[in-house]
Protein backbone atom coordinates (compact mmCIF):
# COMPACT_ATOMS: atom_id res chain seq x y z
CA UNK A 1 0.00 0.00 0.00
CA UNK A 2 0.97 3.06 -0.53
CA UNK A 3 1.63 5.74 2.58
CA UNK A 4 2.50 8.52 1.04
CA UNK A 5 0.31 12.00 1.34
CA UNK A 6 -2.08 12.94 -1.37
CA UNK A 7 -0.39 15.01 -3.62
CA UNK A 8 -1.33 18.72 -3.58
CA UNK A 9 -3.02 20.32 -6.37
CA UNK A 10 -2.47 23.57 -4.49
CA UNK A 11 1.21 23.18 -5.46
CA UNK A 12 0.99 22.59 -9.25
CA UNK A 13 2.46 25.77 -10.80
CA UNK A 14 1.58 25.01 -14.52
CA UNK A 15 -0.22 22.77 -16.96
CA UNK A 16 1.05 21.69 -20.18
CA UNK A 17 -1.34 20.34 -23.14
CA UNK A 18 0.32 18.95 -26.29
CA UNK A 19 -1.66 19.04 -29.15
CA UNK A 20 -0.65 16.33 -31.81
CA UNK A 21 -1.15 16.18 -35.17
CA UNK A 22 -0.78 14.56 -38.80
CA UNK A 23 0.05 16.17 -41.88
CA UNK A 24 -4.23 15.90 -42.48
CA UNK A 25 -4.90 17.42 -39.74
CA UNK A 26 -2.06 20.31 -39.36
CA UNK A 27 -4.43 22.83 -40.23
CA UNK A 28 -6.87 22.00 -37.81
CA UNK A 29 -4.25 22.24 -35.17
CA UNK A 30 -3.27 25.97 -36.93
CA UNK A 31 -6.59 26.99 -36.23
CA UNK A 32 -6.59 25.72 -32.86
CA UNK A 33 -2.94 27.47 -32.29
CA UNK A 34 -4.49 30.31 -33.11
CA UNK A 35 -7.58 30.27 -30.73
CA UNK A 36 -5.53 29.09 -27.63
CA UNK A 37 -3.42 32.11 -28.41
CA UNK A 38 -6.78 34.54 -29.13
CA UNK A 39 -9.11 32.97 -25.81
CA UNK A 40 -6.40 32.61 -23.06
CA UNK A 41 -3.33 33.39 -21.01
CA UNK A 42 -1.01 31.31 -22.40
CA UNK A 43 2.31 30.86 -23.73
CA UNK A 44 2.35 28.12 -27.33
CA UNK A 45 5.21 26.45 -27.45
CA UNK A 46 7.42 25.64 -31.10
CA UNK A 47 6.07 23.39 -34.08
CA UNK A 48 7.92 20.09 -33.46
CA UNK A 49 7.25 18.13 -36.23
CA UNK A 50 10.18 15.32 -35.84
CA UNK A 51 10.19 13.61 -32.57
CA UNK A 52 10.90 15.15 -29.25
CA UNK A 53 11.28 13.59 -26.27
CA UNK A 54 8.44 11.09 -24.93
CA UNK A 55 5.78 11.97 -27.97
CA UNK A 56 5.27 9.75 -30.60
CA UNK A 57 3.84 12.01 -32.79
CA UNK A 58 3.96 15.43 -33.85
CA UNK A 59 3.01 18.02 -31.43
CA UNK A 60 3.16 21.94 -29.93
CA UNK A 61 2.85 22.47 -26.37
CA UNK A 62 0.74 24.88 -24.94
CA UNK A 63 1.94 26.21 -21.10
CA UNK A 64 -0.99 27.73 -18.67
CA UNK A 65 -1.41 28.18 -15.43
CA UNK A 66 -3.55 26.38 -13.02
CA UNK A 67 -6.23 29.60 -12.85
CA UNK A 68 -6.63 28.73 -17.24
CA UNK A 69 -7.43 25.09 -15.91
CA UNK A 70 -11.13 24.81 -15.90
CA UNK A 71 -11.60 27.39 -18.90
CA UNK A 72 -9.00 25.95 -21.09
CA UNK A 73 -9.64 21.95 -20.64
CA UNK A 74 -13.32 22.41 -20.83
CA UNK A 75 -12.88 24.40 -24.23
CA UNK A 76 -10.04 21.64 -25.34
CA UNK A 77 -12.91 19.08 -24.65
CA UNK A 78 -15.50 20.25 -27.07
CA UNK A 79 -13.46 21.67 -29.63
CA UNK A 80 -10.51 19.81 -30.57
CA UNK A 81 -11.80 18.14 -33.36
CA UNK A 82 -9.45 15.60 -34.90
CA UNK A 83 -6.65 16.76 -32.91
CA UNK A 84 -5.31 14.21 -29.80
CA UNK A 85 -4.47 16.12 -26.90
CA UNK A 86 -2.30 15.19 -23.81
CA UNK A 87 -2.86 17.67 -21.03
CA UNK A 88 -0.55 16.67 -17.31
CA UNK A 89 0.41 18.72 -14.43
CA UNK A 90 4.32 20.06 -14.02
CA UNK A 91 4.76 18.67 -10.36
CA UNK A 92 8.83 18.05 -11.02
CA UNK A 93 8.30 14.12 -11.58
CA UNK A 94 8.12 14.52 -15.91
CA UNK A 95 8.11 10.77 -15.46
CA UNK A 96 4.69 10.49 -13.44
CA UNK A 97 3.99 13.68 -14.71
CA UNK A 98 3.40 12.29 -18.17
CA UNK A 99 2.20 8.24 -16.66
CA UNK A 100 0.41 8.61 -14.17
CA UNK A 101 -1.11 12.22 -13.81
CA UNK A 102 -2.25 12.81 -17.11
CA UNK A 103 -5.74 12.79 -18.92
CA UNK A 104 -6.12 12.67 -22.65
CA UNK A 105 -8.46 13.99 -24.88
CA UNK A 106 -9.17 12.01 -28.20
CA UNK A 107 -6.87 8.99 -28.75
CA UNK A 108 -4.61 7.45 -26.48
CA UNK A 109 -0.96 8.04 -28.32
CA UNK A 110 1.71 5.80 -27.16
CA UNK A 111 4.91 7.66 -25.28
CA UNK A 112 8.53 6.79 -25.10
CA UNK A 113 8.67 6.57 -21.52
CA UNK A 114 12.10 6.09 -21.52
CA UNK A 115 13.29 9.24 -22.42
CA UNK A 116 11.46 10.31 -19.31
CA UNK A 117 13.86 7.68 -17.41
CA UNK A 118 10.89 5.05 -17.27
CA UNK A 119 9.98 2.10 -18.99
CA UNK A 120 7.39 1.62 -21.36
Amino acid sequence: MDHRPPADPERVPEYHAHVYYRPETREAAEAMRRELGARFAVRLGRWHDALVGPHTGSMYQVAFAPAEFSRLVSWLMLNRGPLDVLVHPETGDDLADHRDHAAWLGERLPLRLEALGGVD
